[in-house]
């Protein structure tokens, strides 16, 4: 008798156990401890830990801008070609604006659509210029405003596992994308 009770008890607390899902800590490294509040393209405030559980490839941008961020934006759109079908929904493709001011998010949702970006897997962020200052020097991204309606940038695409950790960055005007989409494959296959 006593060991079918010890039998249900186990049973009870293994099978109770296993209903809960328990987060596991954050890596030191994170971004998801940058507290911030941003924006996306349809005007909800957002933490970056709300992208928590996807891999995130991650570009800063200005809408306006008619010189290099085309070019990023472009190499965007081809690491998403090269992302796998059945890994879109675990990956976040990620343009954080670095003119806060002028990149409204009715701006962001316009320029997206236009763009042909407008798909789940696309966001769009803005966030106060301290913040996007502070998450610039996350990734080691330098910008300077260099007229009223110019910025001078470093040209960097990085990679974030789900659990917000650097993996890889490109740098430059010729970004491997292929590499990008393969890092990017991997991590979302194995999460």
């Amino acid at each position: 008798m006593k060991k079918i009770f010890f039998l249900l008890i186990s049973s009870i607390l293994f099978f109770s156990c296993k209903e809960k899902t328990i987060k596991k800590e954050l890596p030191s490294n994170s971004i998801f401890y940058l507290k911030s509040d941003w924006q996306n393209q349809n005007g909800q405030t957002i933490k970056l830990n709300d992208l928590r559980g996807k891999t995130l490839v991650v570009v800063m941008i200005y809408t306006s801008c008619k010189t290099a961020c085309p070019l990023l934006v472009a190499d965007m759109k081809k690491i998403e070609q090269q992302i796998k079908p059945n890994n879109l929904n675990k990956v976040s493709l990620v343009l954080v604006s670095i003119d806060p001011k002028t990149d409204t998010p009715e701006r962001l949702k316009e320029f997206a659509k236009t763009g042909k970006m407008d798909a789940a897997h696309w966001v769009f962020l803005r966030s106060t210029e301290a913040a996007t200052q502070e998450f610039a020097n996350v990734l080691s991204m330098k910008y300077k405003k260099i007229s009223p309606i110019e910025f001078s940038h470093s040209n960097i695409i990085s990679v974030f596992n789900p659990d917000g950790e650097l993996v890889s960055q490109e740098q430059g005007t010729s970004i491997n994308v292929e590499k990008v989409a393969k890092e990017a494959n991997e991590i979302a296959e194995g999460s």
